[in-house]
């Protein structure tokens, strides 16, 4: 469903969001953590500090951190830097034009799912994440550096 740019993101902000005190953390740890190389992840990390989502500070001590609070902080802020999610969504079967006047056999239906999956986006906060100790399907969440 995401983009593996978007799920790195998100994987590196639910890390960030668990480190105690919002302590930085190096670029290298956090690619090690969700096993990505640091160079591409470095390219996100980047995009999220433009987006204002993260910060960052050179020197020994240095690192990204997080410059929102989990809980003012959804998932669809973070995803969407990366993968089109939400209002504009594309039509299931490829249509160029696909809407309530003119739907494809699928629309109705797909509407629902796709709806659904924008509400969780956009009600979901990086807090959830953190709240929940597990992630959807019973998942752990993520070791962070």
């Amino acid at each position: 469903m995401l983009s593996g740019t978007a799920e790195y993101a998100l994987s590196a902000v639910v890390c960030l969001a668990r480190q105690p005190n919002h302590a930085p953390v190096r670029a290298s740890d956090l690619a090690a953590s969700v096993n990505v190389p640091r160079n591409y992840l470095g390219k996100v990390l980047h995009d999220l500090v433009r987006a204002g989502i993260l910060k960052s500070t050179r020197g020994k001590n240095g690192g990204f951190q997080l410059a929102v609070e989990p809980g003012d902080l959804t998932l669809l802020q973070i995803v969407s830097l990366f993968d089109q999610i939400g209002e504009r969504r594309r039509c299931l079967l490829g249509r160029p034009e696909c809407s309530e006047s003119d739907p494809c056999p699928v629309h109705h239906r797909w509407k629902e799912c796709a709806d659904q999956v924008q509400r969780f986006f956009t009600e979901t906060t990086v807090a959830d994440v953190l709240d929940g100790g597990t992630l959807e399907g019973g998942a752990t969440p993520m070791p962070c550096g």
